[in-house]
């Protein structure tokens, strides 16, 4: 009883009770996985669940937000397996609303090997630009939101730890949402404690670091009305089929020119004088 009386006064201070589901599309690919397990790394109350089948992936994800108690997912789908094009959808369940993401730029931390370091699910400072807060663009208010209550670990969750050791960035740049994670120290290459001045604290990159693009906001979970759009959006199949169009192009004009130089030699003239 003295177990349970202990716990008690904890449950009722963890009021936030916000909780991620984690999955992915079946078959997607394995460095994509990898950067989903990084990420679980710093969201104690998310849940990862297995492979959802991606024409069903609407009903299966409510379902299973249902089953889990969770009213956040994070949905990753794999659309070309050649040209490896990652998605991420960022959604509260079941009525929404919802954000579509390219992501881009992705390399996960084994790749960076950075000598950053953080208490495993620690609560984080989450950064983020000045632009999320202009007026003029309510999808990037919807984003922030979105993004916070992600990687915002609540206050007393029993997985968290009641320490503050890091800070993760998003910075807008190009359009993009840049994520960033810092490792927050003293100049000592010390623990930072409550008690450090802040002009002595120094930033050092954790990982892992990609670029969110976004896409399409919408109003429900996964779809339903149509939010903003984002009109600069260019899908990376296009972007491929325009620069092999263009290598194409160039290669034929390389291809006739010789032929013409092969012909004008044939002929016993100087190739020159026809330029």
């Amino acid at each position: 009883m003295n177990a349970f009386a202990d716990a008690e006064p904890l449950s009722k201070d963890w009021k936030n009770r916000q909780r991620v589901l984690m999955t992915a599309q079946r078959g997607i690919e394995g460095r994509f996985r990898h950067l989903m397990n990084d990420l679980s790394l710093f969201i104690p109350h998310a849940k990862k669940e297995g492979k959802v089948e991606r024409k069903k992936v609407k009903d299966q994800i409510d379902e299973l937000c249902f089953e889990r108690s969770c009213n956040n997912f994070l949905y990753f789908e794999q659309r070309s397996h050649k040209m490896n094009d990652l998605y991420l959808w960022i959604s509260k369940s079941p009525s929404g609303p919802a954000f579509k993401f390219s992501v881009q730029n992705i390399h996960t931390m084994d790749e960076l090997k950075l000598s950053g370091n953080c208490l495993r699910y620690s609560r984080p400072f989450l950064s983020f630009d000045g632009a999320f807060e202009d007026p003029s663009k309510p999808h990037l208010l919807l984003a922030k939101e979105l993004l916070s209550h992600i990687f915002n670990t609540p206050k007393n969750h029993p997985k968290s730890k009641p320490f503050i050791d890091h800070v993760i960035s998003f910075t807008l740049c190009d359009g993009r949402i840049w994520f960033r994670n810092y490792q927050i120290l003293n100049q000592h290459e010390e623990k930072f404690t409550a008690k450090d001045d802040i002009d002595k604290l120094v930033l050092i990159e954790i990982g892992p670091r990609f670029a969110l693009n976004p896409i399409k906001a919408f109003q429900g979970s996964m779809g339903g009305e149509a939010l903003w759009q984002n009109s600069a959006y260019i899908a990376p199949a296009k972007i491929r089929s325009k620069k092999y169009a263009s290598f194409a192009r160039k290669r034929d004009e390389k291809m006739i020119a010789k032929e013409y130089h092969e012909e004008v030699i044939k002929e016993g003239k100087d190739p020159e004088s026809y330029l």
